[in-house]
């Protein structure tokens, strides 16, 4: 059984800075929404899109993704609460922590959702209702974010990842719901077609549908998986998996151990000053001993602004990392990015690289191994025939191509990188000839 863990209105809570508040707010019948942060990326249209909202916000017509001018029209009695993705990566990173420390493999969705398989718990809590219960308890429980509150949770269970999340959706605060056997997949098809979007891939997918006529998954499913493919392609494909009960597996995180260094800039909030306190924290963070010599692959850099939120960007580098002006200067080119003096700067490693005392060795491989493959190359004095393939790869060039495709997915996510595959070359279909498969590691 898959157990999914949701902090519903997570951006919304986080960005009020303390619960009391917007609970306040919220019985009063005040419309709530986190405003869209300054200097964010604006939709094709050139209009900027508002955040999570609150239940009287929704009364009124408000959702989230709405555009900022249409959402005051339709609500002028709206309140913006200014952005703090900082606030909500670190509360949402502490109650992943409390997961995994009841030891759950968590897969993250986004900030507020997660998935855990239930099964794997039982030697430790005795069986799966257990597991459950203490999941609910340690998020509850952590206050990742320092506001002296407990974060909202719902928690769910069901047979696939996207059944946990709709028992997720529609359980209470103090009691789980959990579904399992033929009764799940009979509870799936009368829940509503928005949970579609949820997932990425399927959440383009809800607007026309809903245009169409369909209300719910049952609906969908009825429509059939080969009209869904020919309207909407892979990902109606996907939707009727999901509508059918059907998901991949679970794909838990890998377990990184996460530096960060953090530092008040003082007067020094923006401008060459605030790149010298960028200076400092990199060269901080490289001195630090739990580092053991490996080099950086990815960063988080983050700051608190002085008018009111947060700002963070995720900074994936060309090749792995230990120099420490190099690392300034690609983190360096991000900072006129800013949208507001910083009041502190903070600089996390996401994820590491090979060991720095490495990176010689290879190059050093790559050129003897160039040498080697010369020398195969040459014609053999007998015959004249080569004596291996002169195009096979070196085992340095193996190591940076699979180097290669590791950064590739730390960018874009695990299907960035994929192969092509002849399944049926003589099909009439295009899709049938080739296929997309994931390259192995």
């Amino acid at each position: 059984m898959i157990v999914c863990v949701h902090s519903p209105r997570l951006e919304l809570v986080m960005a009020g800075g303390d619960r009391s508040r917007i609970l306040r707010q919220t019985l009063a019948g005040s419309p709530l929404a986190v405003a869209p942060a300054p200097g964010a990326a604006s939709s094709p249209q050139g209009q900027q899109r508002i955040g999570e909202v609150s239940g009287a916000a929704e009364a009124h017509g408000v959702v989230r993704g709405m555009a900022l001018g249409e959402a005051l029209a339709r609500c002028p009695r709206l309140a913006l609460l200014p952005a703090d993705p900082v606030r909500v990566a670190e509360a949402w990173e502490a109650a992943l922590e409390a997961l995994e420390s009841i030891g759950a493999a968590v897969e993250p969705a986004g900030p507020g959702l997660a998935y855990f398989e239930a099964d794997a718990l039982r030697g430790v809590h005795g069986t799966r209702a257990a597991a459950v219960i203490a999941a609910r308890r340690a998020v509850a429980s952590c206050d990742g974010a320092g506001l002296g509150t407990r974060l909202p949770v719902r928690v769910g269970g069901g047979p696939t990842r996207f059944c946990a999340l709709a028992a997720a959706l529609e359980a209470r605060s103090s009691r789980p719901l959990v579904w399992e056997g033929r009764e799940a997949r009979r509870w799936l098809s009368g829940r509503p077609l928005g949970l579609l979007a949820f997932r990425r891939e399927t959440a383009p997918l809800v607007a026309p549908l809903a245009r169409l006529g369909v209300r719910t998954l049952g609906e969908l499913e009825r429509l059939g998986r080969a009209a869904l493919a020919d309207r909407f392609g892979a990902a109606g494909v996907l939707a009727h998996r999901l509508a059918c009960g059907e998901d991949a597996p679970l794909r838990a995180r890998r377990l990184e151990e996460r530096l960060q260094e953090e530092m008040e800039v003082g007067d020094a909030s923006c401008g060459e000053a605030l790149g010298r306190v960028l200076g400092v924290l990199v060269n901080r963070l490289l001195a630090r001993s739990e580092r053991r010599g490996r080099t950086l692959r990815a960063v988080t850099l983050s700051a608190r602004l002085l008018t009111g939120g947060g700002w963070r960007e995720h900074v994936v580098f060309r090749q792995p990392r230990a120099d420490p002006e190099r690392i300034w200067l690609a983190l360096s080119l991000r900072l006129p990015s800013l949208p507001a003096p910083a009041g502190a700067l903070a600089l996390a490693v996401d994820r590491y690289g090979p060991p720095a005392s490495e990176q010689g060795e290879l190059f050093a491989q790559e050129l003897a191994g160039g040498r080697s493959e010369a020398r195969r190359a040459r014609p053999a004095r007998s015959g004249g025939r080569p004596r291996s393939w002169p195009g096979a790869p070196s085992p340095a060039r193996a190591a940076r191509l699979r180097d290669a495709l590791a950064q590739v997915r730390a960018v874009a996510g695990p299907d960035a990188a994929l192969r092509a595959v002849c399944v049926d070359p003589d099909s009439r279909v295009p899709e049938r000839r080739v296929v997309l498969a994931p390259i192995p590691d």
